[in-house]
């Protein structure tokens, strides 16, 4: 392909820019966390159809072009994509490129910190929903608690800025560690990011009285630390941000009760190539195909403005306003097309 340039972000029908790119490098995962794959068995993208990381990076640099200059690494797990360092290289050299982050479980962070941080990553946010070992492996089925602990700390001595710990809460399952897990988080000078429950492909067991809500995590916090004070100018970012009396910091994703669609900035490359415009969208669009046809920068940049420019995805607030709220698709429907499951199009 062709040296890239530099043009204004594209806006899309409510005046969004196309500003953020969440990057899954693979479908498969080595957790099965009841809120994403409760599920016995899935099926698996083919792997001759994953683009190679040459592939990732020519498409990243058209999203680029076209205004993108942040990039979040997902999967499944990304970690379990061998030598995730290359893609990272290959990344870190666009040069419009100002944040390459990655999301994982930790489970195979301790081995890869330091290659990752000296390839150019530069944030690590860390999904965990539990301290406690016996819990982990009933949220997971995994008895790998202790790997995620190793790898935080491995994270923390690669010399990556101050973590973000992603936790999932669930009404009966979890709620009690609110307090316990924000304490944790602030021994580690690292940010806890509260997410509510969310309805999305994968959840198939999903229930409205298992969220717990934003409010309601905050008038437990501040029961407990006093008043909170909310932090402004989060911009697009999911979270909201407060701080606490004593100026230690944390934040609520409150995706199912208070919808932030009127910014989201954000769109879902697969690892085989789907473009996918909004995390509760039905279909995307083929990159991988006109890519491996050979076709040219300039068509693939016009295909990518055209779906952008037309988009009126306002996903989570369609759910939050739907008359009947259930698990957003039946598990039949997904075993047919696994494209629809949080792990394969990334969080």
């Amino acid at each position: 392909m062709c040296e890239s340039s530099h043009s204004e972000p594209i806006s899309d029908v409510h005046g969004r820019p196309l500003g953020q790119l969440r990057l899954s490098v693979t479908d498969r995962c080595n957790l099965r966390c009841r809120y994403c794959m409760p599920e016995q068995n899935y099926e698996w993208l083919p792997h001759d159809d994953l683009l190679r990381y040459e592939e990732i990076a020519d498409l990243v640099t058209i999203f680029t072009d076209a205004g993108v200059r942040k990039v979040r690494l997902t999967g499944g797990e990304p970690l379990l994509r061998r030598d995730l360092e290359r893609l990272v290289r290959l990344l870190a050299a666009n040069a419009h490129m100002e944040d390459i982050a990655m999301t994982t479980n930790g489970i195979l962070l301790a081995d890869a910190a330091e290659r990752l941080r000296e390839a150019g990553l530069g944030r690590v946010t860390v999904s965990l929903d539990t301290l406690r070992p016996e819990r982990f492996l009933a949220l997971t089925r995994r008895d790998l608690h202790r790997r995620v602990l190793e790898g935080i700390r491995a994270a923390m001595d690669a010399g990556f800025p101050p973590l973000k710990l992603d936790m999932v809460v669930m009404r009966g399952v979890n709620d009690d560690e609110i307090l316990p897990m924000l304490d944790f988080a602030r021994e580690l000078r690292a940010e806890l990011r509260f997410i509510e429950y969310m309805d999305v492909g994968g959840a198939t067991h999903w229930s409205a009285s298992e969220v717990v809500s934003r409010g309601e995590i905050l008038e437990r916090i501040e029961r407990h630390h006093g008043g909170v004070e909310a932090i402004g100018g989060q911009g697009s970012a999911p979270a909201e941000r407060f701080a606490l009396p004593d100026g230690s910091t944390f934040g609520v994703i409150a995706s199912v009760t208070a919808p932030f669609c009127r910014d989201c900035d954000r769109s879902r490359l697969t690892a085989d190539g789907q473009w996918y415009l909004c995390l509760y969208a039905a279909r995307g669009i083929d990159l991988r195909g006109p890519v491996r046809r050979g076709a040219t920068r300039e068509e693939i940049t016009s295909l990518i403005t055209a779906h952008w420019s037309a988009r009126t995805d306002r996903g989570a607030e369609e759910r939050r306003a739907a008359r009947s709220r259930g698990p957003l698709i039946a598990i039949e429907a997904l075993r047919q097309d696994p494209h629809l499951e949080m792990h394969t199009r990334g969080g």
